[in-house]
């Protein structure tokens, strides 16, 4: 049996050792970065020679702050071997420090526009082999996608699931899903073959349409694991 948490529950558990000025996104960025080194040497295109290609869609907040530190990472092996890591960012405000690793590494920025049109999506998104969705985290409301992050989604899904597609990793959560109940507001939901989580399973990739949407579920250990047992004991007592 998976123990699983709710969004809450994971930020109360993450408080103090934030306060504490632990380096809990850069943990969970760097356990993202090893799930998608594995998944591009065992694409295809690795088999047959060719340099990595990852997308970053990254939106505001510390979601994308976990995908921009990944991409950072990853950008730094494949960028030199001739590989690329191309950003589109579809939020207002773009985790700095994050985005300036990732440039700094050797990854691109792509402009939005290309990326909410599904003639123009159709024609770049094989040239890539994974997409991280680092778009809307654990702090969605289960309201549905809004704004450009649902304008990307919307652009993406008719080309999904072809024979071309890349591979989709959730960061932490499938963005349109909702954390706590996996529930969804409409079908604008960007469906994961792979989901990385941080600290602890959230409970919404259990429940509802979660396990339809999350894919294969990997935890990446941050250091709350005690913090997230206290919790359970004082919420049995």
């Amino acid at each position: 049996m998976i123990d699983a948490w709710t969004a809450a529950q994971i930020r109360a558990a993450e408080k103090p050792h934030l306060d504490a000025g632990e380096p809990l996104m850069q943990r969970a960025a760097d356990g993202l970065a090893e799930v998608v080194r594995d998944m591009l040497r065992a694409s295809t295109a690795s088999r047959e020679g060719r340099p990595g290609r990852v997308l970053l869609l990254v939106g505001s907040g510390n979601n994308g702050g976990d995908a921009l530190f990944a991409g950072a990472a990853l950008a730094h092996e494949i960028v030199p071997a001739g590989g690329a890591v191309t950003v589109v960012a579809a939020g207002s405000h773009l985790h700095e420090a994050g985005l300036a690793a990732a440039l700094a590494a050797g990854a691109t920025r792509d402009e939005l526009a290309g990326w909410c049109d599904p003639g123009a999506v159709s024609e770049r998104l094989p040239r890539h082999h994974v997409v991280l969705d680092g778009l809307v985290g654990t702090g969605s409301s289960g309201a549905g996608l809004r704004g450009d992050a649902r304008r990307v989604v919307e652009a993406l899904l008719p080309s999904l699931g072809r024979p071309v597609a890349p591979e989709v990793v959730a960061v932490d959560i499938p963005s349109g899903l909702d954390p706590d109940d996996g529930s969804v507001a409409d079908d604008v939901v960007l469906p994961a073959d792979v989901t990385v989580t941080f600290g602890g399973c959230k409970a919404g990739l259990l429940r509802g349409r979660g396990p339809a949407l999350a894919g294969r579920i990997v935890l990446i250990d941050i250091g709350i694991g005690a913090d997230l047992a206290g919790l359970a004991r004082e919420e049995s007592e």
